[in-house]
């Protein structure tokens, strides 16, 4: 789950921008423990890559989150997008990735639950706003 599912609860700028970093911190352990380097998730390929996808509206999984947020299954969504949308094939991979590895990931568990299991969008948004304060890197 990155912004474009905060973005679709209209939850603000400041909790975009605090899930958007979350995000990036869970992307860079879970690289960490695959072996690679923290340069990489600080550049383009992670961050550049990671901003441009939250908040460009051309972005397949923005507008998937997008769909989500207003109340679309993930089927529905995925059709009125017509494209691949990579987000989605790959939060299940990640996710069981992340459990083989034991890398904490909660936006991953978060979206998982959204896109494979059926849970409310709003609820998985509300529950990481609800996860307390602490080291992005701990």
């Amino acid at each position: 789950m990155d912004d474009r599912l905060v973005a679709g609860c209209e939850l603000g700028g400041t909790k975009s921008i605090a899930l958007i970093a979350r995000g990036l911190a869970e992307m860079t352990r879970l690289g960490l423990a695959l072996g690679g380097r923290k340069e990489t998730f600080m550049g383009l390929a992670g961050m550049g890559d990671l901003v441009l996808t939250c908040t460009d509206d051309h972005s397949r999984n923005r507008r998937f989150g997008l769909s989500l947020a207003a109340g679309m299954k993930p089927p529905e969504a995925l059709r009125s997008i017509g494209q691949v949308v990579e987000g989605y094939i790959g939060a299940r991979a990640v996710h069981r990735v992340a459990e083989k590895h034991k890398v904490p990931m909660p936006i991953v568990e978060q979206l998982n639950k959204v896109l494979h299991e059926g849970a409310d969008p709003r609820a998985a948004v509300a529950a990481l706003m609800r996860r307390p304060i602490s080291s992005e890197l701990g």
